[in-house]
């Protein structure tokens, strides 16, 4: 059994999506450590400007150290309105001259001499970003480094992160968006190939088995080369079956024939009276094999044809009379009344004829053997956009609780009585692959029972 899973358009788009779900996860990372980068870039800026700004305030008066904090050095953090600064200045000998006592480094600031540190640490249990700077004291009563720290707390810091995060994320998804619809439509028409081989296929006849010859990407060449082998070994087959079915038919029939006319041969006067009924049986089953062998051909030829036989349009008249010919022997009792009707018009449906003719002297077949009582009819007619070939006979018919059941193989209403069950399953499958049915009408007063084909004309399926 055929497994249906995802089609190859979905699996190449889900996966293109999840490539660029993860380049764009990637690059959200990188885009968020940038702007937490350059946000703090900024604002260390801020702080180092303000430190200096406070250390180049510093002046000795009377051997003290004043501090005069400038103003412009306050209105530079203030760029930040949401966050706390928080300021320590602090004399060479480590003593507070103003700010806040207990604002400590984190690191040792030594190395805050030659350049400015940063580092983030917390204060008063808040996250805050700290800048440590100083300034060397060249009164010699205070000789040493005054020291400033600035500690600021990182709201606005984060909020800038978050709002350049923000843009990078608006674009990566725009662009990742485009990419998809992009990659969509580019897999979209790199797969046409593949939709116009299956049209291809779709479109071609169930008896051309030629190989294909279409124009594919190199990547389907053995997609292609692969059917074209699979054809050609089916069309070797199918002519192996054919071969097979016509020699089947002549090494059979060739020895029940002759089998028969030995028995027909044999003297009955010679024979005892159960020796003459052993007899009959003999000739009875003979025929019965016979029969049913020709009924087992017909059905394997009628199924190869409809599978290497092109349909072209057949006249159902011509072809139900010869069918009439063939069905009703000249060894028929005298007392049976047989009767052909048809309308000087062809009716034209499209078939095969050859098919089609067996599979009315399949119906009439059966009508002599296990209906027929003294009359039978064979008519064609036309109704609507449909014609019909009927065959009714005088018999008890079969029962419509058995009507579904006697189209189908080896089953028969008549068991026991010879009935091989062939006969109305070769005339319906014929019929349903010519677009018909194979129909039952009830015996009447008036009428006998009635099998029927009923088949669409031509024209009826060129307006359809």
């Amino acid at each position: 059994m055929q497994r249906t899973r995802r089609s190859l358009f979905a699996r190449l788009v889900i996966r293109v999506a999840i490539v660029l779900a993860g380049g764009a996860a990637i690059l959200m990372t990188a885009a968020w450590l940038y702007a937490r980068a350059a946000a703090d870039e900024a604002y260390d800026r801020l702080l180092q400007g303000a430190a200096i700004q406070i250390l180049d305030s510093l002046v000795v008066e009377e051997g003290r150290i004043a501090v005069n904090l400038p103003p412009s050095a306050f209105e530079l953090l203030g760029l930040a309105p949401r966050d706390k600064i928080f300021y320590r200045v602090m004399a060479p000998d480590a003593s507070t001259l103003t700010g806040y006592e207990d604002l400590e480094f984190p690191v040792d600031i030594a190395n805050a001499r030659t350049d400015v540190l940063f580092q983030t640490s917390r204060f008063r249990d808040q996250p805050v970003r700290m800048v440590a700077a100083s300034r060397a004291i060249a009164d010699p009563s205070l000789g040493g480094w005054a020291k400033v720290l600035i500690a600021q707390t990182i709201e606005a810091r984060q909020e800038l992160t978050t709002e350049l995060t923000t843009r990078a994320l608006v674009l990566v998804v725009v662009m990742s968006l485009l990419a998809l619809g992009g990659t969509i439509l580019a897999v979209r028409y790199s797969l046409r190939p593949l939709d116009a081989l299956g049209d291809t296929l779709r479109r071609r006849d169930s008896q051309d088995l030629t190989p294909l010859a279409v124009d594919v990407p190199r990547e389907l060449s053995p997609f292609v080369e692969s059917i074209n082998h699979f054809m050609r070994r089916l069309d070797d087959r199918l002519q192996l079956l054919q071969r097979f079915i016509a020699d089947s038919a002549h090494q059979i029939r060739t020895p029940l024939t002759a089998l028969s006319a030995q028995v027909s041969l044999i003297n009955e006067d010679a024979l005892s009276e159960n020796d003459r009924r052993h007899l009959d049986r003999v000739k009875n089953r003979a025929s019965e094999l016979a029969r049913f062998t020709t009924q087992l051909l017909n059905h394997a030829m009628v199924i190869h044809r409809f599978d290497s036989v092109q349909l072209s349009p057949i006249d159902v008249v011509d072809v139900a009379r010869k069918a009439f010919r063939a069905a009703v022997p000249i060894t028929i009792d005298p007392d049976i009344v047989v009767s052909f009707e048809a309308p000087p018009e062809p009716l034209m449906v499209l078939g095969d004829g050859l098919s089609l003719r067996e599979a009315i002297v399949n119906v009439i077949d059966n009508s002599l053997r296990h209906g027929v009582v003294s009359s039978l009819a064979v008519r064609v007619i036309r109704r609507g956009d449909f014609v019909l070939v009927e065959v009714e006979d005088d018999g008890p018919g079969i029962p419509a609780q058995d009507w579904a059941q006697v189209t189908r193989r080896f089953v028969s209403s008549k068991s026991g009585e010879g009935s091989s069950g062939l006969g109305f399953a070769i005339a319906s499958e014929v019929a349903t692959t010519l677009n018909g049915a194979l129909a039952f009408r009830e015996r009447t007063p008036e009428t006998g029972f009635t099998v029927f084909l009923e088949l669409p004309l031509i024209d009826a399926r060129s307006n359809a």
